[in-house]
């Protein structure tokens, strides 16, 4: 993360954010998302809640950086993901964002810990200041 953002910039913030897909049965897309606008300031906790069908998925996905908006913006420690080439979101993901997956998506041959810790398992670079990260991590999300 970029410590240099002041303190006026949200670590997060989406602007107007639209999703729509291609409809199978209308002439007309499907609005998932409609104006989306939020912001997320440097250790703000939110939760993303709603029913079934109701576009969590896809604003997590936008929030990401795996998916872009239709329309809309979505700014990432001051910088809008919509204007970065491929490799420049999978380096903002790579290195900035974390996600945590539903069990399904845990290697099970690992722990929790080791889980959290594989992305920097996969680029050699774990060391205890890692594991000290992970472990608080874990603690605020139980």
């Amino acid at each position: 993360m970029n410590t240099s953002v002041s303190s006026s910039t949200p670590l997060l913030k989406l602007d107007k954010v639209a999703r729509e897909f291609p409809s199978a049965v209308k002439d007309e897309p499907l609005r998932v998302l409609r104006g989306v606008t939020m912001k997320v300031e440097v250790g703000e906790t939110i939760a993303v809640t709603g029913p079934s069908g109701c576009g969590k998925s896809t604003l997590l996905n936008l929030i990401g950086s795996l998916d872009l908006p239709t329309s809309g913006s979505v700014t990432f420690d001051g910088r809008d993901v919509t204007l970065l080439s491929e490799n420049e979101l999978a380096a903002l993901r790579n290195s900035e964002i974390g996600f945590i997956f539903q069990s399904h998506h845990l290697l099970p041959q690992c722990n929790v810990l080791e889980n959290v810790l594989i992305p920097t398992i996969a680029h050699g670079t774990a060391n205890k200041e890692d594991e000290d990260r992970a472990r608080r991590l874990l603690e605020r999300v139980g």
